[in-house]
């Protein structure tokens, strides 16, 4: 029979190959679902992972879903890495719509197209500002960051409700929850006629860049990183923990601030109930299907918003549910934790019980 053995040292084949056995096993119980489901596993398949980049148009629609949640990934990573279990992304991203709205409310048709800038900048303030709760309540009440991250997402996901429903309520809106529609100096640049993709893409490969020099390049990177593997020879080098949960749930904030004002400024375009998508627990994933490696989570990203398109395609064309989306998101989560197991232990054969 096989049993588990413990290896000398982590395998680095498996750490990178355990990623792509657990999309396998994905695509394989996907199949199976399909299957029982009574629809074609091929064409559910195609809906997950060929319609979503069949075509540029395609490919377009892809980035605008891998954008967000690229950005919220990577700074998730940085938290990740330093111990520090923000799980509260999604609240972060919601309050950076909801500043980066209230600026852009406050625009009109004559105002300059650099009202922009102030826009992005206030999504970033707004998700800095919501972390820093879940950072103060840890450094000076020492509060679990894990509840109180996750706590607060559906505090603003009420006031986000509230403002739609109440002060920021467009008046010709037929009595829908939702603001006026942004006027279209305040709308994020595309980066092609005909496409939805916006500079939000690039600012996302830009953060690749700048979080992989952070992290790997820098003195403050390395205390992050060494403050979540080692605390005590942390503290022995001198780095502040206080100092690195910060800087960690600061940064993370921003960036997930920073794509929620991307995303309203962008292809939404208003304030509506719909603007938490559920990217701020999606990007969890795609940190760790990433390796929490800023390159890595380039190509996870690209898969979640796969998922997310094949979901969306899947509803419309075959008829099931949109939740399947969630459903393939478990799947390679789960089939990820178990494969994981092969980068500190081997299958080996041994003796059958009793002999």
């Amino acid at each position: 029979m096989l049993k588990l053995e413990a290896r000398p040292e982590p395998s680095k084949v498996w750490t990178y190959g355990s990623p792509l056995l657990a999309l396998l096993i994905t695509v394989l119980v996907g199949a199976l679902m399909f299957t029982v489901l009574g629809k074609d596993p091929l064409k559910g398949l195609q809906m997950f992972f060929w319609l979503p980049v069949q075509n540029a148009y395609a490919l377009g629609e892809l980035m605008v879903k891998a954008t967000p949640l690229l950005i919220i990934a990577l700074g998730l990573a940085v938290c990740f890495r330093s111990n520090v279990w923000n799980i509260g992304a999604e609240g972060q991203y919601i309050i950076g719509a909801i500043f980066a709205g209230g600026v852009a409310l406050l625009a009109n048709a004559d105002s300059s197209r650099w009202i922009v800038l102030p826009i992005l900048l206030a999504g970033v303030l707004g998700g800095m500002l919501w972390a820093s709760i879940t950072a103060l309540l840890r450094d000076r009440f020492h509060a679990n960051e894990i509840l109180v991250s996750l706590m607060l997402v559906y505090v603003a996901v009420q006031l986000l409700s509230y403002l739609v429903g109440g002060p920021w309520k467009d008046p010709m809106g037929f009595n829908f929850p939702q603001s006026k529609t942004f006027e279209a100096v305040t709308r994020i640049p595309r980066l092609f006629d005909g496409s939805r993709v916006s500079i939000g893409a690039l600012l996302a490969l830009l953060s690749v860049a700048g979080l992989w020099v952070f992290l790997f390049r820098t003195r403050a990177g390395l205390a992050l990183q060494v403050g979540g593997l080692a605390p005590a020879a942390a503290r022995y080098a001198g780095f502040s923990s206080r100092k690195a949960l910060w800087t960690a749930l600061l940064m993370s904030g921003g960036a997930a601030g920073l794509a929620g004002a991307l995303e309203v400024a962008g292809p939404i375009g208003q304030l509506t109930p719909y603007v938490p998508a559920g990217y701020g627990f999606a990007a969890i994933i795609v940190a760790f299907v990433g390796r929490l490696h800023p390159v890595g989570m380039v190509f996870s990203a690209i898969l979640m918003s796969m998922f997310y398109i094949g979901g969306e395609l899947a509803q419309s064309r075959l008829g099931l549910t949109k939740s399947l989306t969630g459903v393939f998101q478990g799947l390679l989560l789960f089939s990820l934790l178990a494969c994981d197991t092969l980068v500190n232990y081997r299958l080996v054969r041994g003796k059958a019980w009793g002999k």
